[in-house]
């Protein structure tokens, strides 16, 4: 594969890092004003309108067709539509850190799926490396605490199956993003998202009978500030960036990524938040990119060593 296409797959991957790390601190901006379902439908609205006018102004050119359309909606089921779903009921009454420790296994169900359906089979080292990156993130969840007591079975089983979702994911658009642009997967899967998250709110707000609520939130300068950040960026933005990336590299090698994540949510907490920072934080980041790094830069001592012998 051509060097500059891999060069700016792994700068995509970098920056949509970069771009969730810092999304966890506006989503505790975002949840002070509204319930998780709610944020996710005006999240997906600004995702959906930014696109829109992208395509209106002639920024963004759609290539697809409805039999296009038909073969791209299942992976938009999986991600955002399932993952989220999963994810936000779960969360429910499962911890943070019990459901970051359940999401630290998401490279782990990559692997295996890839390597089953796509054939893209790890070496030792990245085996090694992702279990080493997996380890420094339950380490973090584990010594910040994780309290059983209230954890229902349920709960831990939506969480679980958002990550089956996203492996799921991460591999079906490693296979659709070499067949279809990539800014066609991301239009259908913005679409997707706004039209399920919407209708899940609005039926949730009928049924509580509180629909003179909906527009409340907008009244609310750092509220719109924080959705235009996670619709645009940390939705849209990071939609694209990711299917960029697995158009170019192995799937698990994009997916590890997204243990790096939480040592960007870390430092945003710390410079940002005024949260603190203690020494297992420091360890499991270590941990973290030492992983990443094993994955995605295979060691060349054979292939050095092997140069040699034929050169003597």
């Amino acid at each position: 594969m051509n060097h500059s296409a891999v060069k700016k797959a792994y700068i995509a991957a970098i920056l949509n890092t970069l771009i969730i790390g810092f999304s966890f601190v506006f989503v505790k901006i975002a949840l002070q004003s509204v319930n998780s379902l709610d944020m996710l439908a005006y999240r997906f609205t600004a995702s959906f309108a930014a696109i829109m006018i992208l395509i209106l102004f002639g920024r963004v050119k759609l290539n697809l067709r409805w039999k296009d359309v038909a073969t791209i909606v299942p992976l938009a089921v999986l991600y955002p539509g399932l993952f989220f779903a999963f994810q936000t009921f779960g969360l429910v009454t499962v911890s943070a850190s019990e459901a970051g420790i359940i999401q630290a296994a998401v490279p782990i169900f990559t692997m295996i799926f890839a390597s089953y359906w796509l054939k893209e089979h790890s070496t030792w080292q990245q085996k090694i490396a992702l279990l080493l990156s997996v380890s420094g993130l339950i380490y973090i969840f584990a010594m910040k605490g994780v309290n059983v007591g209230n954890t229902s079975l349920s709960g831990i089983l939506l969480v679980f199956l958002s990550v089956l979702s996203l492996a799921g994911y991460n591999v079906a658009a490693r296979k659709r993003t070499r067949k279809y642009g990539v800014m066609d997967v991301t239009f259908i899967m913005t679409c997707f998202g706004f039209v399920l998250f919407n209708a899940m709110a609005i039926f949730q707000h009928i049924a509580q009978g509180t629909t003179w609520k909906v527009m409340q939130p907008l009244f609310d300068p750092m509220f719109v500030v924080s959705i235009l950040y996670l619709g645009v960026l940390s939705s849209l933005m990071t939609a694209y960036l990711t299917n960029y990336a697995l158009s170019k590299l192995e799937a698990v090698k994009v997916s590890v990524f997204t243990q790096l994540g939480t040592v960007v949510t870390m430092g945003a907490g710390v410079m940002i938040l005024n949260e603190s920072l203690q020494y297992y934080h420091i360890v499991g980041a270590v941990l973290i990119i030492i992983g990443v790094l094993g994955v995605n830069i295979p060691l060349r001592h054979r292939q050095r060593t092997g140069n040699m012998k034929k050169q003597a």
